[in-house]
């Protein structure tokens, strides 16, 4: 019992100790210019390809992606004023990530990223949020932002269904009236998403394509955008960007969660994509 005591002693020391080794080699923040002006420098820095005033490291060069670097970063990374992200999981993380024998790098040009573009439309004369997903796209000999998904109430509440009344629906035996009483079906626009399956989950970014293309909606201007990260893994972090004084500004990681297996992290992209509502 003694000795399992001890080694649970011991374990918090090494992580304390660790945490206060991050936290000591990044605490000149004004040295390191510890802003992330841009999402690429973010790239930069978290995989140590930049030396402290913003100059790139190459492959070549001695400090490239060199562990001393990153740690000296990787802390500098993070919301500080976030209470979520605990010391604790910082340093889990961090391990993971500085892993001598297989260090993690993040790819700009990689899957697994993706932004979140809150906008908003016009329609009808109103404004009407709209949430665009923004994925690269391979494009000839570069890459492309092209829209992936995207999500709005004014879209969501046209496919609701009524879960607690009984649904309208074609009598099964309508193939042998050649369908003839679909026009009852069709004839209430209002209810005609009743005749849908089930697990019909409505295509937002075809609608949304379709009012844009009639005409119904006109861009206004972009609100907030931020990112997710799937690429590393067991791990998932969302990259914001923080307007303030001081040096924990610019774009910040704003949450960090660890994903234990693949079934938490599609439960993860559901929420992220707005399907768990």
């Amino acid at each position: 019992m003694r000795i399992k005591f001890i080694v649970f002693i011991v374990g918090i020391l090494l992580s304390n100790s660790l945490h206060a080794q991050l936290v000591e080699e990044m605490e000149d923040e004004s040295r390191l210019y510890a802003e992330n002006k841009q999402v690429n420098q973010f790239f930069r820095r978290f995989n140590g390809e930049e030396d402290e005033k913003g100059e790139r490291y190459y492959p070549k060069d001695r400090q490239y992606r060199s562990e001393k670097l990153r740690k000296k970063y990787i802390g500098m990374l993070f919301d500080a004023s976030n209470p979520g992200i605990s010391p604790e999981l910082k340093v889990e993380f961090a391990k993971e990530v500085l892993n001598k024998d297989k260090p993690v790098i993040l790819n700009f040009h990689g899957a697994n990223w993706f932004s979140e573009v809150h906008t908003l439309f016009t329609m009808n004369g109103k404004d009407v949020p709209v949430t665009l997903f923004m994925e690269l796209e391979k494009h000839h000999l570069g890459t492309r932002w092209v829209i992936s998904r995207v999500y709005s109430e004014v879209f969501k509440s046209v496919f609701e269904k009524d879960t607690v009344k009984v649904g309208k629906f074609l009598h099964p035996l309508s193939h042998e009236l050649d369908f003839m009483n679909l026009r009852k079906a069709f004839s209430n626009a209002d209810s005609v998403n009743q005749y849908t399956l089930k697990k019909f989950i409505p295509d937002h970014l075809s609608v949304f394509l379709y009012e844009i293309r009639k005409g119904n909606m006109k861009f206004k201007t972009v609100e907030e955008v931020k990112f997710h990260f799937f690429q590393i893994n067991g791990w998932y972090f969302e990259l914001a960007e923080f307007n303030r004084s001081g040096y924990n500004t610019g774009w910040l990681i704003s949450n960090l969660v660890k994903v234990k297996n693949e079934s938490e992290k599609n439960l993860l992209r559901k929420y992220v994509y707005y399907e768990t509502k």
